[in-house]
């Protein structure tokens, strides 16, 4: 089996703390700040609850399914005879309030797009690809992205959420449900690895190779069928062209994009050395502010809930989506880090300890969609805690 170390790399400076950005950013008395001019949406996070069975009354159903209505908002009234006139007559001429999405072009001029690693990394050609125009910013951790975005530092972060060989990225979840930012769309990107040694240096030269875990992962026939044993796992597969580049290294190679070859002056000796050819990353586009759902397009849905303990809760909850013909295009569950154990009674003396779990899902619908508030209205009168992620288009391009 394959050796593995894993040296410490020179990353870039994390992203500024809260202080020094707040420092940065806040006005003084006499002169006003044009950037927080632009946050126009409220604080309050309209398309997250945070409820349990008990915290509010059951209604009846919109649908006739059984159902509240979404966040605890009610239908208005119907006007009596003796109600007032309306102030406005045409709704349809009203103007909607802004967000942030509203005042950045979809091609990503003037934005400016947070991303983990060193550039080069297949995390900035996501970006790239999300916002062709836009000026991406690299930060040294993941959780320094979302710092980023949440301190108006930049407009938005596209981190990876799952992979179709490695499967999901367990960090961004957890970090999901740290922050408070808002998914507002999502890029997929085929993942092309490419094996990078300084100039001169051949393939039968190389010792070592240095890369990011998964990526030696989804490399490992190729890269022992090259005869190349010894494997060193770093933080991002750009940071290792860089560590290969800057030291000179004539026996260790990396694995890393072609754009890394190309900014930090490596040869490419070998393409496409993956050993599954489909390898391909989903990442999200994070932003303060959601978007305005919409239902005449393909919208995909992302919330988190947790459960009491007890047969069958989770067929209820997933039941609310089935019977009014929502499909699920993912699940994952990760442990409740604030409620990590739970004690269950049982038949037994000594009462039980279970996992708590929270449950990520994907929604192949828009919250703008009826049936997709009344299920999650159904969803909050039982379960202990519902958050909607976000409500965004479904990327339908070319990975």
């Amino acid at each position: 089996m394959a050796s593995m170390t894993s040296p410490r790399l020179p990353f870039l400076p994390a992203a500024r703390t809260h202080s020094a950005a707040t420092a940065a950013t806040s006005p003084s008395a006499s002169s006003p700040s044009p950037r927080r001019a632009l946050k126009c949406s409220s604080s309050t996070n309209n398309y997250s609850a945070h409820l349990s069975s008990t915290s509010r009354p059951r209604a009846p159903a919109a649908d006739g399914v059984g159902s509240a209505d979404l966040n605890g908002l009610r239908a208005p009234p119907v006007p009596v005879a003796d109600s007032p006139p309306p102030a406005y007559r045409d709704l349809h001429g009203l103007h909607r309030p802004l967000t942030s999405a509203d005042l950045m072009g979809t091609d990503g001029q003037n934005l400016k797009v947070a991303y983990q690693g060193f550039p080069g990394a297949y995390s900035e050609a996501a970006a790239k690809k999300a916002y062709p125009n836009c000026q991406t910013v690299p930060c040294e951790h993941f959780d320094t992205a979302f710092q980023a975005v949440e301190n108006w530092i930049v407009d938005r972060a596209v981190l990876p959420l799952e992979n179709s060989l490695g499967g999901s990225i367990h960090r961004n979840y957890d970090l999901l449900l740290r922050h408070d930012l808002k998914i507002v769309g999502e890029i997929r990107l085929a993942v092309r690895h490419c094996l990078l040694a300084n100039r001169g240096v051949k393939i039968g030269n190389l010792k070592s190779i240095m890369s990011h875990p998964q990526a030696l992962a989804q490399c490992e026939n190729t890269l022992t069928e090259l005869g190349i044993e010894h494997r060193q796992a770093v933080d991002d597969t750009a940071g290792a062209a860089k560590f290969v580049a800057e030291e000179m290294l004539q026996d260790t190679g990396a694995v890393a994009s072609s754009l890394a070859a190309e900014l930090y002056g490596l040869d490419i000796l070998a393409e496409n050395i993956q050993d599954e050819k489909v390898n391909v990353t989903r990442f999200m586009m994070l932003a303060r502010d959601p978007i305005i759902p919409r239902v005449d397009k393909p919208f995909k849905t992302s919330i988190v809930f947790s459960l009491e303990e007890g047969p069958g809760q989770l067929f209820k909850a997933l039941a609310v989506f089935a019977l009014r013909e929502i499909n699920l295009t993912k699940i994952e569950s990760r442990p409740h880090k604030k409620r990590p154990l739970r004690l269950a009674d049982d038949t037994f003396s000594t009462p039980i300890k279970y996992f708590d779990y929270l449950f990520y899902v994907d929604l192949d619908a828009s919250t703008a969609d009826p049936r997709t508030q009344n299920a999650i209205r159904n969803l909050e009168e039982f379960a202990t805690f519902v958050r909607v992620l976000g409500s965004y288009p479904t990327d339908v391009s070319e990975a």
